[in-house]
């Protein structure tokens, strides 16, 4: 259970300015107690006062607010195609987001020096002495071993090394910085939360779709850990009964195999090499050569045959979707990736299928949003890990 100290610290990051009326109509405890505590935040520096409330027929309140130079926090995020540095002041406000691709030279040791030095650069052009970092949140692609540190063996990384990374060791010694890890849907979630506190969601469901599948999921508040640390869980959903499979240690019939960037890869791989076309003649390349990137150009070009996978594509999403929704019943609904993000009409096609298959519908409906961070939501969420554990 957090302190008293604590849960009103959080009470007036999360509302912005806050008086003491407020804070007495909330939590139970004397006026004497608040105004003690209120008055050590201050002192210590946690809070500050931010001005005067409106007047309710008395004197004007006053209004307090967190100190954004009490404390800075790095998160970074470690994706197979991109990884994001930001740097983040106590109020969460972004002060800094860096981006950079995860190409073949980008191996553990690599990425950690090269976050090493931009956090460096990034400390010195903001003339932030490093005492005043709090440490360094890390959201990563799993299986991980979130208590130890370690990303155990992340598909699709264009570099080798990936196995068995123990990377907050990794980054503490190289920056002296405390670290923690959290896979990246997870982190993601929370900082969507985070982007959204005002309209107070508490059940939460995110799904990325990608290069593969992902997934996290929010229960009071409180991100669900299972008794592992498998993020890509959800493309496991068996959707067909003896259907395809994406990987060799995949389910036959698996949503991955018919809704992630691969899935439609393949499917327009088979499809050029079993029945060509006016089409296919445009690409210019073998078909086992034809990438994303690719479609999504054919796309522009309003290739019918293109659009016709990714509406079915997102179809199988949708269904997925519903599955997860109907166990769940959240109230709010993220989804982010390449496959939402680069084509609008998946997106739209992905949530149409799933309102229409969610159970008691329309008296219970989610709200679905591809979020307010999107790109910047893991490492905003695993910057957010660490404000959570920052001492009060």
């Amino acid at each position: 259970m957090p302190s008293p100290k604590r849960l009103i610290y959080s009470h007036i990051a999360e509302r912005g300015t806050v008086s003491k009326a407020e804070l007495l109509e909330r939590y139970s405890m004397t006026s004497s107690t608040l105004t003690r505590l209120l008055e050590e935040m201050v002192s210590e520096k946690l809070i500050e006062a931010s001005g005067f409330g409106p007047s309710s027929g008395g004197r004007r309140p006053i209004l307090y607010e967190t100190n954004p130079h009490y404390g800075y926090f790095f998160g970074l995020e470690i994706s197979r195609f991109s990884s994001t540095l930001g740097f983040f002041d106590v109020r969460m406000n972004p002060m800094s987001l860096t981006r950079w691709r995860m190409d073949e030279a980008m191996t553990p040791e690599r990425v950690v020096d090269h976050a090493s030095a931009m956090m460096k650069a990034i400390l010195n052009d903001h003339r932030i002495d490093p005492s005043q970092v709090v440490g360094v949140g890390i959201g990563a692609v799993g299986p991980l071993d979130r208590e130890r540190g370690i990303i155990v063996k992340p598909r699709y990384f264009s570099s080798p090394g990936w196995v068995n990374v123990p990377i907050c060791r990794m980054i503490e010694e190289k920056t002296g910085f405390p670290a923690e890890l959290e896979n990246g849907a997870n982190a993601a979630l929370m900082g969507e939360q985070w982007a959204m506190r005002s309209a107070k969601p508490l059940h939460m469901l995110y799904v990325h779709a990608g290069v593969g599948l992902r997934s996290a999921m929010m229960s009071y508040g409180q991100i669900i850990h299972g008794s592992l640390d498998m993020e890509g869980a959800i493309g496991q959903m068996i959707i067909q009964t003896d259907g395809p499979r994406l990987n060799e240690d995949g389910n036959f019939g698996a949503l991955e195999a018919f809704a992630s960037v691969q899935a439609l890869e393949r499917m327009a791989q088979s499809r050029v090499k079993i029945n060509g076309g006016d089409w296919a003649g445009r690409l210019q390349v073998p078909p086992d050569r034809i990438r994303y990137e690719l479609l999504l150009q054919e796309l522009r070009q309003n290739n019918s045959h293109v659009e016709e996978m990714f509406r079915q594509a997102a179809s199988y999403l949708g269904i997925g979707l519903a599955n997860m929704i109907n166990m769940f019943h959240p109230e709010t609904v993220v989804l982010g990736g390449a496959l939402i993000n680069s084509y609008d009409r998946f997106y739209d096609t992905a949530i149409g299928v799933a309102r229409k298959n969610v159970y008691y519908y329309p008296e219970y409906e989610p709200v679905f949003t591809k979020g307010e961070l999107r790109e910047d939501a893991v490492a905003t969420g695993a910057a957010l890990m660490m404000w959570k554990k920052m001492p009060v």
